[in-house]
């Protein structure tokens, strides 16, 4: 037996957020696990792990906040399934103190309802966490899957999909 599969899924939160032109908001991480050739793998949407007892709806306002200072945002909709991936076998083990094997992820999609200077990557939220981006921008969310590290890659098309009637068309 894989001693990977022993261990449990990390509890996360992944944040879509659309601006009023229905673009998908993404950060390019600082540190990316993983697969670095060229531009793929390096940007992806707000994510993070929820608390102990935390809600998950609070968590992504909360991780939302964190990573981008972005507080201005009503909620569209949560998408219906839990999603799961596994980190690649060289990290597991190295990534989240060898605790995890891969995520657990709820999903929800949020539009962003403030103004662009809102958004601080540089020194986000409570000023106790290093940011995790070093540049942004709005990006068509059809292209997000083919932006983020490979073993993340699924899951990107099932938040696709799971939000497909509020983006108004259908993943490829």
């Amino acid at each position: 037996m894989n001693k990977a599969t022993l261990l449990p899924y990390r509890p996360c939160v992944g944040i879509l957020l659309l601006n009023e032109a229905g673009k998908a908001w993404i950060g390019r991480r600082a540190q990316v696990p993983g697969d670095q050739s060229g531009e793929a793998g390096l940007w992806q949407m707000p994510q993070g792990g929820i608390d102990s007892a935390e809600d998950p709806y609070r968590a992504a306002l909360r991780e939302l906040w964190e990573e981008t200072n972005i507080r201005s945002v009503v909620p569209i909709a949560e998408h219906p399934q839990w999603l799961v991936y596994d980190l690649p076998a060289e990290l597991v083990g190295k990534a989240w103190r060898g605790r995890y094997r891969g995520q657990k992820q709820k999903w929800f999609a949020l539009r962003f309802t403030g103004m662009e200077r809102e958004i601080d990557i540089a020194s986000p939220g409570d000023g106790h966490h290093k940011p995790e981006f070093t540049d942004w921008r709005w990006e068509q969310p059809e292209k997000l899957p083919g932006l983020i590290v490979p073993f993340k890659r699924k899951v990107y098309e099932q938040v696709l999909s799971g939000f497909a009637s509020i983006l108004g068309n259908r993943p490829e």
